[in-house]
């Protein structure tokens, strides 16, 4: 039912302005909603934006790697000493950050989600209210308007044109008409008229329950990312289980006399293999993202999302409440007839139909703010029909000042005049210019005839403007540097569509295309849609068609939007953004939501995902080239026969120092590097030599160290280390690059606080480290240093072929 805008009730019972069908319902008393609230029949279904604090701390606490290190520390616990258990101690430090980092998230997300609520309207006791989603209780009268989403399951009591679209739930994407008695289930949306329900499922009976929570909930869903390390993590743990067992069995049998340094050897072998930090990392990146964006009022509700815009190279945009600002204002009437008096008589008619849409759009808000309601008694609304967006107009049946009825139309003149029709030429004129035009005519036919616009007389022309977004240009101007292309798909004339893209400075903007004109065919479409950077007239299908016609094409599409008409392309973009101040439904779909409404936000979403996904990358090889020089010391280890080279509080300094510390800054560091796909592949393709180069180098220098015999285990073992030092801070050093003063600050402190350790008899004698005489040490040095140049070769061809990729790419 098209109900007056305060939502209060008609003036007699069972009266419906519009015409609007279905008894009146006052709604539930005071007392009654009381009663309902006392016997639980409430709409409590908590909503849940992000994990529990249970789940966070589950799910950093209970994980693969930390059982492994768990196990190897109680292990240590046993056959001491305590400073060889000192890995067990980062693991704690590493768990803690994540479950910090996570914890604070989920409260930006919690508020954020408070923010972006729908607040539905009931009727209670006569009068309109606005609820939490969550005050709802049985048998509420709840109203529907344009763009409005239905929360709880219920029954039609009043209904005006009412139309619902139910894709989400039956994947059908036309729009049902509804009428009193029909059932509406949560989940769906209004796409045209209005009306009201009663409540009759809430909680967790309501279908909402399980929509709602998969809508807002802080989920972790695939991603490139996440699968690329899950897929390393797998071929580590094949790799880890036959090495370790191997380990085990050597140094056993290595040291028969001394079980437990074997043991402790033993563990030193198996720890580093764990690249414990690297999921974390990847967590807290994540996290610390969902903060940031979250102060630029930017709610994210899933995670990859992030990292899903920064791999978007085509931005699909709606021209309305994107480009443009919500608001409109009427700059002109232009009657197309000469009668006298005939601008008097549109304004009155003009009035009179803004006084039957209780919800109006933009451009009806426009003429309603130009034409007020008309004198009580010369026109009457009889019949209504709501603007949709499949038919591009909305009618009212009028009784008019003579006695006479008349079913005025308005709409876009494109639809509504024949081909050829001379206004056509004026709108399109106007149109080039950037201003929506909108046609009123009238029809001798009712609104329920089949085509009441097949008799129309056009009366006028309605020239309206729309505020261009101050941010609007520059946004676009920054996903053009990025080389991402945007492209503009509106429901809009495709000249007045063009002249506004044209006015951002978006390439391509002169060739806007009808989408009436589009091909049907698949392929057809795709290369269409590939060419073109501006569509007019495109409905809420077609939107969805050139969608995936563009993902057909190999393309990342993010999609852009706050009505109604947008929710289908939103669903199936790969990234969907939708306005704070759009309908519930879009909200609802996307994954990303501007709560404030700020275009210019994209690029920080954009930034933000590059820079997760670049430094993952980054931090990813240091980890990796630690676990695969590990597995090669161990089955060297284990064919030589020889003690294991490190203990593992020496494993502990090396970790730290060339990977855990430097790592945790790299990862949070900036980067504008253009997310590509193949993340595995590139970091296996440096990690791999890097970390062969470095197992050699360091098994080299502790042969040549046991070849010494004057030296006891303990020199042999520092050598070992030094080297090894050596050569794994130049890995750091290449993929800290390029440099900037921070960044060699970085390289700087981690080797002079090795250094500190070496010289320190405190921290040498805590750590076992004492390099004897000068001749094995200075080996170990010049070893690292041709395992370093080796390790300049590599990152050469690693960087050559990453640059091959980035050009092809582009």
């Amino acid at each position: 039912m098209t109900h007056p805008a305060d939502g209060t009730a008609p003036a007699s019972p069972g009266a419906h302005p519009s015409g609007a069908g279905g008894a009146y319902q006052p709604g539930l008393s005071g007392a009654e909603v009381a009663e309902r609230i006392a016997r639980g029949q409430v709409n409590d279904v908590p909503a849940r934006s992000s994990r529990s604090v249970r789940e966070i701390v589950r799910a950093n606490v209970f994980t693969r790697f930390n059982a492994i290190i768990g196990v190897m520390f109680g292990i240590i616990l046993v056959v001491g000493p305590l400073q060889d258990g000192l890995f067990g101690l980062v693991i704690v430090a590493n768990t803690a950050i994540g479950i910090v980092q996570e914890l604070r998230a989920k409260k930006t997300l919690d508020s954020l989600a408070l923010i972006g609520e729908a607040r539905p309207q009931v009727r209670r006791e006569g009068a309109a209210v606005q609820v939490a989603t969550g005050e709802i209780v049985l048998d509420d009268t709840v109203l529907l308007g344009i763009g409005d989403k239905v929360v709880v399951d219920g029954t039609v009591t009043e209904a005006d044109g009412l139309e619902i679209d139910e894709s989400l739930l039956t994947g059908e994407p036309d729009p049902v008409l509804k009428h009193p008695g029909d059932h509406v289930m949560s989940g769906s949306f209004v796409v045209a008229g209005a009306g009201a329900f009663t409540a009759t499922k809430v909680g967790k009976e309501a279908y909402a329950a399980k929509l709602a929570e998969e809508a807002s909930r802080f989920t972790l869903v695939k991603s490139e990312l996440r699968s690329g390390i899950d897929q390393i993590l797998r071929i580590i743990t094949y790799l880890l289980i036959p090495t370790a067992l191997g380990l085990i069995i050597s140094q056993l049998a290595v040291q028969r006399n001394d079980w437990q340094e074997a043991v402790r050897r033993m563990v030193a072998g198996i720890v580093p293999m764990v690249p414990e930090g690297l999921v974390l990392l990847t967590s807290v990146a994540f996290a610390i993202g969902v903060i940031r964006l979250g102060r630029k009022q930017c709610l994210v509700q899933e995670l990859p999302a992030i990292e899903g815009l920064a791999r978007v190279d085509t931005v699909c945009l709606d021209k309305t409440g994107t480009l443009t600002e919500g608001g409109m204002d009427l700059v002109d009437l232009r009657p197309l007839t000469a009668e006298d008096g005939a601008r008097a008589r549109l304004a009155e008619a003009l009035g009179a139909i803004g006084t039957a849409d209780s919800r109006p759009n933009p451009s009806m808000r426009a003429v309603i703010d130009v034409y007020p309601a008309p004198e009580e008694g010369r026109w009457r609304v009889l019949e209504a029909i709501p603007f949709s967006s499949a038919r591009k107009w909305s009618g009212v049946q009028l009784l008019e000042p003579g006695g006479t009825e008349g079913s005025w139309l308005l709409g876009a003149p494109d639809v509504l005049l024949p081909t050829g029709h001379p206004a056509l030429a004026e709108v399109d004129e106007l149109g080039a210019k950037g201003l929506r035009v909108l046609l009123l005519g009238r029809s001798p036919l009712p609104l329920d005839a089949p085509d009441p616009a097949s008799q129309l007389e056009p009366l006028a022309l309605l020239v309206l403007q729309q505020r261009l977004r101050e941010d609007a240009a520059d946004t676009l101007r920054y996903f053009r540097s990025q080389d991402v292309r945007a492209k503009v798909i509106s429901g809009d004339s495709a000249v007045s569509v063009g002249a506004v893209a044209a006015h951002l400075g978006l390439p391509g903007a002169d060739t806007a295309t009808d989408a009436r004109t589009l091909p049907t065919d698949p392929g057809q479409l795709a290369e269409v849609a590939d060419r073109t950077a501006v569509f007019g007239r495109v409905t809420p299908q077609q939107k969805r068609a050139l969608v995936g016609a563009l993902q057909s094409k190999g393309h990342t599409v993010a999609m852009t939007g706050d009505g109604v008409n947008d929710v289908l392309a939103l669903k199936d973009a790969d990234i969907g953004v939708a306005m704070g101040t759009g309908s519930d439904a879009t909200r609802a779909v996307a994954q990303i939501v501007l709560l404030d409404d700020r275009f210019s936000t994209l690029p920080s979403v954009v930034a933000e995902g590059r820079r997760v996904i670049g430094n993952i990358e980054r931090v990813a090889g240091l980890f990796l080239v630690k676990t695969v020089y590990s597995v090669l010391l161990a089955l060297l280890v284990v064919f030589t026969q020889v003690p294991y080279p490190f203990l593992p509080r020496h494993s502990t300094v090396l970790s730290s120092l060339t990977i855990g510390i430097p790592a945790f800054f790299l990862a949070l560091a900036p980067n504008n590097e253009r997310a590509r796909t193949g993340f595995v592949r590139r970091v296996l393709r440096l990690a791999v030599p890097g970390g062969i180069i470095c197992g050699t180098a360091t098994f080299v220098a502790y042969a040549l160290a046991r070849a010494d015999h004057e030296t006891a285990l303990k020199a042999d073992t520092s050598v070992a280390t030094l080297t090894l030092f050596i050569s794994a801070i130049w890995v750091l050093a290449i993929v800290a690059r390029p440099y900037s003063w921070w960044r060699i600050l970085l390289i700087g402190v981690m080797a002079g606080a090795f250094a500190l350790v070496l010289v320190v008899p405190f921290l040498s004698d805590f750590f076992q480290l004492q390099l004897v005489g000068w001749r094995d040490p200075l080996i170990g040095v010049a070893i690292a240093g041709i395992a370093g140049c080796l390790l300049e070769i590599t990152s050469r061809v690693f960087v050559e072929r990453k640059e091959q990729e980035a050009d092809a790419t582009a």
